[in-house]
């Protein structure tokens, strides 16, 4: 994934109402952009921080200006946009860099399955082999060297790995696929501190069939590549 037009920086001042930013520029102007992240966005929004930035001309919007990336005061990269973490995992398995995925000839997104109402981020299908159902979840919460996800309790995330376990016991393949998006995470792990249920709810859906895989990704301001297989473990 490459930024084009490219990344602007500035310095982070304040997040607020989840979907707002305050930020300064080089110049010493203040202003303000939208965030699209819903998490609690802990350790991505430290004030002092690097923001990189993206501008859309759509004359509609109220803030042009998007966050994208954080650039964080010890030199660690985060996407703290989470509606790149499809796109990437997209880019990656159709590029043949995830192993664990190969072998299918069609890729289709947003396609509804399951028991709940859900739409799953990707599904892969080839001929002669079960359906691959993927949901894709962005890993940005740090916590000494270990990336942990949710980073706060996620209700959506939960009948997720429900319907993922569904799809296993009616005979398909179904893959959590956890996209780390910050440059110092090494290893991923179930946020149990955090959301117990879901941590429960995940070893349950790996006992009955459930794969993981976790892939981290180089950033900078040029861009973005999935391309570091990662190790997970349940606790």
């Amino acid at each position: 994934m490459i930024f084009s037009p490219s990344l602007k920086s500035a310095r982070l001042l304040q997040r607020y109402k989840r979907f707002l930013a305050d930020v300064r520029l080089n110049d010493g102007t203040e202003m303000t952009m939208h965030c699209a992240n819903t998490g609690a966005m802990t350790g991505c929004a430290t004030p002092g921080d690097t923001v990189w930035y993206s501008t859309s001309d759509n004359i509609k919007r109220k803030y042009a200006h998007s966050w994208e990336l954080t650039q964080t005061q010890q030199d660690h990269w985060i996407c703290v946009n989470t509606m790149r973490a499809n796109t990437l995992v997209q880019e990656a398995i159709e590029a043949g860099r995830i192993n664990e995925l190969s072998g299918y000839t069609k890729l289709r997104t947003e396609v509804r399955y399951g028991e709940e109402n859900s739409r799953i981020d990707l599904l892969l299908q080839a001929e002669n082999q079960p359906d691959c159902y993927i949901e894709v979840k962005s890993v940005t919460l740090l916590e000494q060297d270990c990336g942990y996800f949710p980073d706060a309790v996620t209700l959506r995330g939960q009948k997720h790995l429900r319907e993922l376990a569904l799809q296993v016991q009616n005979g398909q393949r179904a893959v959590l696929f956890f996209a780390v998006l910050h440059t110092g995470i090494t290893k991923v792990a179930p946020a149990q501190h955090i959301d117990p249920q879901y941590a429960e709810l995940l070893a349950q859906a790996c006992a009955l069939g459930v794969e993981v895989i976790c892939y981290g990704a180089q950033i900078n301001a040029e861009g973005m590549e999935l391309n570091i297989p990662l190790p997970f473990g349940l606790s």
